[in-house]
């Protein structure tokens, strides 16, 4: 499965750009446009860069788990997917190949966006270790957005529901502290919709060796947020395949 979905990737370049056009893009655009937000007190670090480039590499790790969503739907709508039903297999492997083709894309937009801040002048104070914390978050959204496409698309049944995915996706990832911490959000509905959002801690996580040293405090919340996506988007999907089964 992961085989196949590499290679279609290959023979469709529209679903392997986004993954690195648009975190470059945020980047670009968070990076100039909200680059005074380091002169508020308290903000965290210096550097804007440090700020957005966690936030815009997540982005770009929830667009590799929409591509295998995207990729099922079409198996979906020309017949291919009935076949793998039909199969001799787990349909586990089916759920589970999409996945860690997904965690895989992951690293794309990490290795661009990280490559793409340090020739910008990024600090990176964590060093090393910050970028595999990173990475490893990447890995997490990137799956928790597949089983949230998969989830859809398997109840669906076509790759048009791609609207609704991605709605689902941009609904978590701007609703939380992607922009601004939590200290500048308070006493408005944004700041209670960001601190019970857990893409915000996995986003502490994500940062924490860009605004600082990684700290184990942040890594547990996030590792935590991440448990609880993936077991209730996991059980979703799994019941929207269980479905197709039927």
């Amino acid at each position: 499965m992961v085989r196949r979905s590499t290679l279609g990737t290959l023979r469709i370049p529209a679903t392997f750009v986004p993954m690195i056009v648009m975190p470059l893009f945020f980047v670009l655009a968070f990076g100039g446009a909200f680059s005074a937000v380091t002169l508020l007190p308290g903000f965290p670090t210096d550097s804007i860069l440090d700020w957005v480039a966690p936030f815009s590499v997540l982005q770009g790790a929830s667009f590799a788990g929409f591509g295998s969503a995207f990729g099922a739907g079409r198996d979906l709508e020309n017949g291919f997917f009935d076949r793998l039903l039909l199969a001799p297999t787990a349909r586990g492997a089916l759920l589970g190949g999409a996945l860690a083709y997904s965690a895989l894309r992951a690293f794309v937009p990490t290795v661009v966006v990280v490559t793409a801040v340090l020739l910008g002048g990024a600090n990176v104070p964590g060093g090393p270790l910050a970028v595999v914390v990173l990475a490893f978050s990447a890995m997490g959204v990137a799956v928790a957005s597949g089983l949230w496409g998969l989830g859809v698309v398997y109840r669906a049944r076509t790759q048009r529901a791609g609207g609704l995915i991605q709605v689902g996706i941009f609904a978590a990832m701007f609703l939380s502290v992607g922009l601004v911490p939590l200290s500048q959000m308070e006493g408005t509905w944004l700041y209670w919709a960001a601190r019970f959002n857990p893409i915000t801690a996995v986003l502490g996580m994500a940062r924490s060796g860009f605004v600082g040293t990684v700290q184990l405090d942040d890594v547990v919340w996030g590792v935590g947020a991440l448990a609880v996506l993936i077991g209730l988007l996991g059980l979703f999907a799994w019941r929207g395949l269980r479905r197709l089964d039927g």
